[in-house]
């Protein structure tokens, strides 16, 4: 038997039992991934990672993101909770106040990920994303209503289109009318496993422009069956490509750079707060940068 050490820091929140729940190992090596595969269906988390030594030297750590039925290639509530908990452990350069930039390795290839300390303690993490790919778009209005249990016109009265992007992990962005459909959600999953075998995506990503809190202006849900997430609390790897998604189709301001808050996890009883920012020339995204603060909960042990 081995005794393997993890952390566990709420993600996107300031505050405990909000925000996503992650558990970190920080020792990763000599763990096979059928191991880390099984460890993670253990937690039942959204995502559980280990951290290994880098490939690369110039890197800072190796990190691989588990969901309980698959491994992902980048994920972004793991790399921020998992820059938190590095910098809380002094496992990557910290500083009393002010920032650090380190770089993690993922099957993305290199992330950058900028530290921001208050007292000498990580206070928020933000993470650079690949540039995104924009992918097929859907087009049938009533499956995606029945998919969400609602009305054809909730889902194509905001004019915007049913299309997948990808900023290393593919989404379908779906636009819908406001909160109060946005609460009358009902995500059958029947449906969507239908949708994501045209469209080739492990999750769909829903959306208003329509938000409970001040300092956020979108509101957010995220359904992830086929990665055996059936709604997701806070969704780093998918805020990456709505930024990139509402940038191009003129649904948020283009001033330089677009920089703005997406609410989720409200649903579930653990609101979640992501700030996302799209730097771009013309209409030429440059940079696609995803970041929050997070809460430590304490740590623990496993066996194996």
């Amino acid at each position: 038997m081995r005794k393997l050490h993890y952390h566990r820091v709420d993600v996107f929140t300031d505050r405990a039992f909000g925000g996503n729940p992650l558990a970190v190992f920080t020792n990763g090596r000599g763990v096979s991934a059928e191991t880390m595969q099984a460890i993670a269906k253990e937690f039942n988390l959204s995502e559980t990672t280990f951290v290994l030594p880098p490939d690369d030297p110039a890197h800072d750590w190796r990190v691989r993101i588990f969901t309980p039925g698959s491994e992902l290639p980048m994920a972004g509530h793991p790399t921020v909770g998992t820059s938190f908990i590095l910098a809380r452990e002094h496992l990557v350069e910290t500083k009393q106040d002010g920032e650090v930039l380190i770089t993690l390795e993922e099957g993305v290839g290199p992330v950058p990920v900028r530290l921001e300390f208050e007292a000498g303690l990580p206070a928020y993490a933000e993470m650079s994303q690949p540039l995104p790919t924009f992918g097929p778009r859907f087009k049938d209005p009533k499956a995606i209503a029945d998919m969400l249990s609602l009305e054809v016109a909730d889902v194509t009265n905001t004019g915007l289109p049913y299309e997948v992007v990808s900023c290393g992990v593919p989404f379908l962005f779906v636009c819908v009318q406001g909160l109060e459909q946005m609460r009358r959600i009902r995500f059958r999953t029947d449906v969507f496993e239908r949708v994501a075998a045209e469209v080739g995506v492990p999750g769909l990503f829903v959306f208003a422009r329509e938000v409970e809190s001040f300092e956020a202006q979108i509101h957010s849900r995220m359904f992830a069956p086929g990665a055996g997430i059936l709604e997701d609390p806070a969704t780093g790897g998918a805020s990456g490509p709505l930024g990139c998604f509402l940038f191009r189709h003129g649904a948020v301001s283009r001033r330089a750079p677009v920089n703005f808050v997406s609410e989720q996890g409200i649903e579930m009883g653990r609101p979640s707060y992501i700030r996302i920012k799209i730097e771009h020339e013309g209409d030429e995204i440059t940079g696609v940068k995803v970041g929050g603060k997070c809460h430590y909960m304490g740590e623990g042990f496993i066996e194996v």
